[in-house]
C-alpha cells in the first residue's frame, strides 16, 4: 500500500512539474505585446520575451525611395534569420509640412485590416525564384510589423521594421513594394 501512494505521489509530482514547465512560456496576465518594435535574434537562437529590440543601422542605406507627400523611406538592413525569417528595417522620412498617415499601406487583405496605419501591405517580391512574399502575421492577424499610431508628424523620422518568410538562401536579392512608393531592390544579409 505505501509503494502505491509513493508510486502515486511521484506521478502528481512529475505531472505538476510538466504542467508548470509548459505554462513558464507566458509573460503574464494574458496582456498583448506591442507590435511596435522589430524582433531580433537572442545570442542563444532562441526566441525569448526578454530581447532587446533591433535598432535600424541609420548609417548604411541600403535602398531608399520617396513617394507622395514626401515621404522617403530608407531600408537599412535585411537580415536572413537561422529562423527562416527575413525582417527589414529603416526609417520614414515626412518631408513634409504636415501629419502623414499611411493607411494605404495597411493593404487590401481583409485579415491586415485591423492594422490600421502599419506596414501591413508590404511585400517583397524575389523576381530570380519568381515569388512574392507577404507580410507575417500572428494568430490574431496582426502584422509584424511597425504600427505608426497617429501618423509621422511633419520634418520628422519614425523607425520602422516588418518581417518575411524568408526566401530560399539562393536568393540574395528582392524587390521592397509597399502602397504607391517606387519599388526598392536590397541585397539580402545572412544573421549571425
Amino acid at each position: 500500500m505505501k509503494a502505491r501512494r509513493a508510486l502515486t505521489a511521484a506521478a502528481l509530482t512529475t505531472g505538476l512539474v510538466l504542467t508548470l514547465a509548459g505554462c513558464g512560456g507566458e509573460d503574464g496576465g494574458g496582456a498583448q505585446k506591442s507590435n511596435s518594435e522589430p524582433p531580433t535574434q537572442s545570442s542563444k537562437g532562441g526566441g525569448g520575451n526578454d530581447e532587446k529590440p533591433q535598432e535600424p543601422a541609420e548609417d548604411k542605406v541600403l535602398a531608399e525611395v520617396t513617394g507622395s507627400d514626401s515621404i522617403t523611406l530608407a531600408i537599412n538592413t535585411a537580415v536572413r534569420d537561422e529562423g527562416g525569417f527575413l525582417t527589414l528595417s529603416g526609417t520614414i522620412q515626412n518631408g513634409g509640412g504636415s501629419r502623414w498617415v499611411a493607411p494605404s499601406w495597411r493593404g487590401d487583405e481583409k485579415e491586415l485590416s485591423a492594422n490600421g496605419q502599419s506596414m501591413a501591405g508590404a511585400t517583397l517580391v524575389d523576381q530570380a525564384g519568381k515569388k512574392r512574399y507577404y507580410i507575417l502575421r500572428d494568430t490574431e492577424g496582426r502584422c509584424l510589423c511597425t504600427q505608426f499610431k497617429g501618423g509621422v508628424k511633419g520634418g520628422e523620422s519614425e523607425s520602422w521594421y516588418a518581417q518575411f518568410p524568408a526566401p530560399p538562401e539562393g536568393s540574395t536579392d528582392v524587390t521592397f513594394q509597399i502602397a504607391d512608393m517606387p519599388p526598392a531592390t536590397i541585397k539580402i544579409s545572412e544573421g549571425e
